[in-house]
Formats: C-alpha cells, sequence, structure tokens
C-alpha cells in the first residue's frame, strides 16, 4: 500500500510541478495577449479594460491560483486564434493523436516482439546480422526524416497511401487506416529496433539461467522452452521499455503530425506558438506534460504488478 501513496504522492507533486513551471515560462515570454486580441492598432484604453478583464494586471501567483482552479473544474479558458473554448478544441484533435499513438504502438509490439525473438533464436547467423543491422539505422533515423522517405516511395511513388491529410474512424474505418498508416509506421520504426533489441539482449541473458538448463535437462523441447520460460520472464522488463516508446511517440507526433498535415495535437501545439495563442498553448504543454507522467505512474504499476520481486523487496 505504501508503495501506491507513495506513487500518487510523486505523481501530483510532478504534475504541480509542471503547472507551476509552464505557467511561469509563459508569463516572462514577449507579447501581450490584449495586443494580440486586439491588434497593435487597439485604444490603450480598450487595451486596460481587456487586461482587467483577463486579469492580466493581477499579480502573477493570484493569477497562477486562478487558472489551476479553473483548469481543476474543466474550464481552460478561451482559444485567441479561434475564439473557442479551449476543451472544445481539444475534444476535436486528441481523437487523432490517440489513434495515431495506439496505431503506432500496436505496430512497434506486432513487430518488434516477433523480430526480436527471431533474432535471439538465430544469433551469429545472417537473418540475425540483417536484422542488427536494421536495429541500428532504426535507432539512428529520427521519425520526421522516416516519415518524407515513406512519403516518398509509399504515396508518391508507389502511390498506396494518401500524402497528407486524416479521415474520421466514423466516417471510413479504411480510410482511417489508410491516413494513419505512414505516420504511425514513420513513428513505430525507432521503437520497433529498441524492442528488438532490448528483447534480443534480455532473451539471451535468460538462456543462461539455471533454471533453462533445468528445463533442458528434462527434455523440455526448446520450443517450449523459448515460449514458455524464456519468453515469459523476458516480456517484463520490456513494460519499460514500452513506457519510454509511448512518451517518445508523443513528443515525436509532434513533428509527423505536421509533416502528414494531421489534425492533431501536436499539429494544434506548432500553429498556437506560430500565432503566439498563449492560452491554447499553455494548456496543451500541460497537457502533454500530464499525459506523459500519468503513462509513466501506470507503467511503474504494472511493472510491480507483473513481476512478484519487486513485491519481495518492498
Amino acid at each position: 500500500m505504501r508503495f501506491y501513496i507513495r506513487k500518487l504522492i510523486m505523481l501530483a507533486a510532478t504534475v504541480l510541478l509542471v503547472s507551476v513551471i509552464t505557467f511561469l515560462v509563459f508569463q516572462v515570454l514577449p507579447g501581450d495577449p490584449a495586443q494580440i486580441i486586439l491588434g497593435v492598432d487597439a485604444d490603450p484604453h480598450q487595451l486596460a479594460a481587456l487586461r482587467d478583464t483577463m486579469g492580466l494586471d493581477r499579480p502573477v501567483g493570484e493569477r497562477y491560483v486562478a487558472w489551476i482552479k479553473n483548469a481543476a473544474v474543466g474550464d481552460l479558458g478561451e482559444s485567441l486564434r479561434y475564439h473557442r473554448p479551449v476543451t472544445e478544441i481539444l475534444a476535436e484533435r486528441v481523437p487523432v493523436t490517440v489513434s495515431l499513438a495506439l496505431f503506432s504502438l500496436a505496430l512497434t509490439l506486432l513487430i518488434g516482439i516477433p523480430l526480436g525473438i527471431l533474432i535471439a533464436r538465430y544469433d551469429g547467423k545472417w537473418p540475425a546480422v540483417w536484422l542488427s543491422a536494421f536495429t541500428q539505422l532504426g535507432v539512428a533515423m529520427p521519425s520526421f526524416w522516416l516519415a518524407f522517405i515513406l512519403i516518398l516511395v509509399f504515396s508518391v511513388t508507389f502511390r498506396l497511401f494518401p500524402t497528407y491529410g486524416y479521415v474520421p474512424w466514423g466516417e471510413n474505418p479504411i480510410a482511417a487506416i489508410r491516413s494513419l498508416f505512414l505516420p504511425s509506421l514513420a513513428l513505430s520504426i525507432p521503437g520497433i529496433a529498441v524492442v528488438m533489441r532490448y528483447l534480443r539482449n534480455t532473451l539471451l541473458d535468460q538462456t543462461r539461467m539455471d533454471y533453462v538448463r533445468t528445463a533442458r535437462s528434462k527434455g523440455v523441447r526448446e520450443r517450449a522452452i523459448m515460449y514458455r520460460h524464456i519468453l515469459r520472464n523476458a516480456l517484463i522488463p520490456v513494460v519499460t521499455i514500452v513506457g519510454l516508446i509511448i512518451t517518445d511517440t508523443l513528443g515525436g507526433s509532434i513533428v509527423v503530425e505536421n509533416v502528414f498535415a494531421l489534425p492533431g495535437l501536436g499539429n494544434l501545439l506548432i500553429t498556437s506558438i506560430g500565432t503566439r495563442d498563449l492560452p491554447l498553448v499553455q494548456t496543451l504543454v500541460l497537457y502533454i506534460a500530464i499525459l506523459v507522467a500519468g503513462i509513466n505512474f501506470i507503467i511503474d504499476l504494472l511493472y510491480k504488478v507483473i513481476d512478484p520481486r519487486i513485491r519481495i523487496k518492498r
């Protein structure tokens, strides 16, 4: 029970610290939100009245407390560019980013785990050598560069997938998959390489354990040893890697969404920064930070649940 309480306290402290840093950073940035709304030729009296309405003339501490209170009840303010509540804008963009992240994670696990097993089984042979070369390239190449290569090959040359845009799931599920496949693949290739390398090293380490020698001495088949014993233990540390991959996916989606013109949170963040829509940028940064902290919290809990040795140590 102490473990869960401690993790909850750490999560709350992380979110609070991120909110403070996020708020303070956007207070020191140059630019006046009131002037952005009214324009550079606005009347000084109108500017003063709008600053008073937006609370910009109040102390920083008072504004932070008001911002946190409003955020706690779902009031995230109004976008300076779209003139709509931030919550409405997020509700439209979140499904795109979540779909992209889940699709990318599915590709990472469905491709990375089998190839990791394959590279471990054929360690030192030519299939493993080629797959090892792939992992080196996958880790070295950034997602945005992979995105341009995939567009050039599969969209421009072979015309198998659309170059840009997003189709909602409710409108056409097949078209939605086609619109998300290339950006998801661009995001997942580095993760696939990491899972392959990490799983391969873990599998090879497990094969040297005493329980494997015991199983072989009892005449257990190699396939049964691999899938019933070695793989089961080797997948436990992979959970930690999955948490890091999800975090990297969220960060990479900011650039990849812009490459493929997907209307997600990453695209919205870049657009908001360009138009100096501070309320929207501030909320997006806080939202992404909370999402990453929450994912790490869930991974910590899952790791403790699936690995009994942690319970013994605690």
